[in-house]
């Protein structure tokens, strides 16, 4: 914090930039990028996992919240988006880039996860209960672009009602939805 404003991570400004030049208009606002690195910093020497990396801007607040002896792993199918996530963040010794269908990434995933933010189809309206399964007790699991807006397909509005049910009838989740950026659904696992 610089004179009482958060700073917003370097790389996500070039990332916006690249993002821009590609025609990439799905990129992570400021309001869930605060929550991420918030909720990223409250789990030192975690695991986490990005299920669709666009572009990289929701990774870059990830791992500005990340200590040094955490770990990403970002998953995108996407090789062209994926590249300017690559290109401003590969530095970083921290994050892992697996380029590949998310479902097929979920199906053979053995490892679990402090922190899963699913920002694709995968993860969110397909395999959840895999996903979930995944996820560790006392771990974070994040989903934007939840509550039925205008903006959305009504396809995906319909899928998103669906998916906060389902969310909320889970027992071993403890559920807060927050009324803000693009509606926003922390569910904290409680139970196996």
């Amino acid at each position: 914090m610089e004179n009482g404003v958060i700073q917003v991570p370097e790389a996500y400004s070039r990332i916006l930039q690249d993002s821009d030049v590609l025609g990439f208009g799905q990129s992570c606002d400021r309001k869930t990028g605060f929550l991420l690195k918030g909720l990223a910093a409250s789990k030192p020497g975690g695991s986490f996992l990005e299920l669709g990396t666009g572009t990289g801007a929701s990774a870059s607040w990830i791992i500005d919240g990340m200590d040094e002896g955490s770990k990403l792993t970002t998953v995108d199918i996407d090789s062209t988006v994926q590249s300017i996530a690559k290109k401003n963040l590969g530095y970083d010794s921290r994050i892992t880039f697996c380029c590949e269908d998310g479902a097929a990434f979920i199906r053979n995933l053995s490892e679990s996860f402090d922190f899963i933010f699913a920002d694709t189809w995968p993860g969110k309206f397909e395999l959840l209960d895999k996903t979930l399964d995944q996820l560790n007790i006392g771990g974070f699991y994040v989903i934007h672009d939840v509550f039925p807006q205008q903006k959305l397909p009504e396809e995906f509005r319909i899928k998103a009602t669906k998916l906060l049910k389902t969310l909320q009838d889970r027992p071993d989740l403890d559920i807060t939805e927050l009324d803000w950026s693009t509606g926003l659904i922390l569910a904290v696992k409680t139970a196996v």
